[in-house]
């Protein structure tokens, strides 16, 4: 037994423990219920400040320039409530029916995909980690297309397996992240991902924090970010429609919770070939498109993590 080993496994199985009853509690309780509550735990996670909301916070104020210490501190706040609705919405998900799915979704440019998949062409969608990108998958199933992404994977293992298969309830094809520090595109990954584009599915991928080491740098709400060019690089190579996908919350009568979600189809980015300057130049107008997408709705982008350059490598400033 190697040292540190069992506090590894006792902190895994009490998160594991956690998320267990987190998905069965939340789900039996009334909705609008539910919701609060996710509410007074998002409050609640907000006062103490930890390393993930000083990091949400630090990327918000990238998102929102000039915005003084108060107002960014009530943004946080929404921000992590968001973030709270997002995991509430995935607990209750796998309970809801046809109407609660499609329901509360608008669409806002969805036409170029419509037609793309009509006509047999695979499309890439970027996403940044903006609303609920579940439900958006869920909706898809339902009123676009089939849907086939990559999850990263999360610690410990039985937590990772049980987003996989509720996922794969909503009725999404799921490639699980390489282990180990594997490239996220490495060679299984990529050659699925290209036949299910040869084959005419959707393929929205995570764009907004690179996940393999070998990123692309752009320019992300004014200032540089290591983004993944992956969506750019199938495109290339495939010849899918790409173009960048802003799925935001909004307030609606539609839903007991009283939030619907919108999903926003940016206009198509051209990308010639998979040579690097062709995927620097899409990964680039589709950091603009997504930069666009979280300065309209700041409060729904769930970053938590270090995603500009400027922050790899340094900790978020105190609360």
């Amino acid at each position: 037994m190697t040292p540190g080993s069992v506090p590894a496994r006792l902190r895994d199985g009490l998160v594991a423990a956690a998320y267990g009853a987190a998905w069965r509690g939340v789900r039996w309780l009334p909705e609008r219920t539910a919701y609060a509550l996710g509410d007074r735990v998002a409050d609640r996670v907000t006062r103490r400040g930890g390393r993930g909301v000083r990091r949400l916070r630090d990327n918000l104020a990238r998102a929102v320039p000039g915005a003084g210490p108060d107002e960014l501190r009530r943004l946080t706040g929404e921000a992590v409530r968001s973030y709270l609705r997002y995991w509430v919405d995935a607990f209750r998900l796998p309970d809801w029916d046809t109407a609660r799915v499609v329901g509360p979704v608008r669409t806002v440019g969805d036409g170029p995909v419509r037609e793309a998949l009509a006509s047999g062409r695979g499309v890439v969608g970027a996403l940044a980690h903006l609303g609920n990108w579940d439900h958006a998958g869920a909706w898809s199933r339902e009123r676009l297309a089939p849907v086939t992404t990559v999850a990263e994977r999360l610690r410990p293992e039985s937590v990772f397996l049980r987003f996989l298969a509720f996922r794969e309830s909503l009725g999404i094809e799921i490639l699980a992240h390489p282990a180990g520090g594997a490239p996220a595109d490495g060679p299984g990954v990529t050659a699925v991902l290209e036949q299910r584009l040869w084959d005419g599915v959707f393929v929205p991928l995570l764009a907004d924090r690179d996940l393999s080491g070998r990123g692309v740098v752009v320019d992300l709400l004014g200032e540089p970010a290591r983004v993944a060019g992956g969506p750019a690089v199938l495109a290339g190579r495939t010849g899918a429609l790409l173009l960048a996908i802003g799925i935001t919350y909004e307030r609606t009568a539609a839903s007991a919770s009283g939030w619907g979600t919108v999903i926003t189809f940016h206009p198509p980015v051209d990308v010639p070939d998979g040579s690097p300057a062709a995927v620097q130049a899409a990964s680039q107008r589709l950091a603009d498109d997504l930069s666009t997408s979280i300065r309209a709705s700041p409060a729904d982008w769930h970053m938590l993590q270090a995603v500009f350059v400027a922050d790899v490598g340094r900790e978020p400033a105190p609360w």
